[in-house]
């Protein structure tokens, strides 16, 4: 749905406090564009499009809370006319079409230019037939290239896949009957070997590269 006036209503959600506020300057230099309100977090994501039906909600692909996919879901439910675009570090088309089946209109990665993000917001409010995909050329190859050795163990993909549930050290090693010292140090060799930073990070490398199930 397009928005009722010449403006577009905006809210955003990411939990680096930085980068939103570029992406805010971005945007409300534009000419007809408003942002209402920022979060952090999924669950603040959801809590300001519910109490502002905005136009568009420009999300982050790693915030605190569910799976991104999760969230552009529960967006969608409680906003049926705000338009979704998911920002993400990751070049990667399987994520892109897991989040446009969602229920996104966008996905942006994060090195797009102020252009594309500012044609992104007015594509997806004039266009509601289409959906707005931008990912490189060599993103979209290694989409057909086959699937890559796994380097993780048989025991490090259960730790990452229970990981991706959301639970914590001492829940997944009562599930795997280890100790909490085996899954930190698990986990600490899943973070080399995928050039890991943070449990999400982990989890969301391991799932675009097929190394666990999304």
């Amino acid at each position: 749905m397009a928005p009722t006036t010449d403006r577009i209503r905006i809210i955003l959600a990411d939990d680096h406090t930085l980068f939103r506020e570029g992406i805010k300057e971005i945007l409300i230099s534009e000419a007809g564009l408003d942002v209402l309100a920022e979060g952090g977090t999924a669950a603040e994501a959801v809590e300001l499009v519910t109490r502002h039906r905005p136009d568009v909600a420009v999300i982050d692909v790693e915030m605190p809370g569910p799976r991104v996919c999760e969230t552009v879901a529960h967006l969608v439910q409680r906003s049926p006319q705000t338009h979704v675009i998911v920002l993400t570090q990751y070049d990667d088309v399987r994520l892109a079409q897991d989040v446009i089946a969602a229920g996104a209109r966008g996905f942006l990665v994060k090195g797009s230019t102020r252009h594309e993000l500012i044609s992104a917001v007015r594509s997806v409010c004039q266009s509601p037939t289409h959906v707005l995909v931008a990912v490189s050329l060599q993103g979209m190859r290694r989409a057909h290239e086959p699937a890559h050795r796994n380097p993780l163990t048989e025991r490090e993909a259960e730790v990452l896949a229970l990981t991706a549930q959301a639970l914590s050290n001492a829940q997944i090693a009562h599930r795997l009957a280890i100790t909490q010292g085996t899954v930190k140090r698990h986990l600490r060799n899943i973070y080399a070997k995928l050039g890991a930073v943070s449990r999400m990070d982990a989890v969301n490398k391991a799932q675009a590269a097929s190394y666990i199930e999304r």
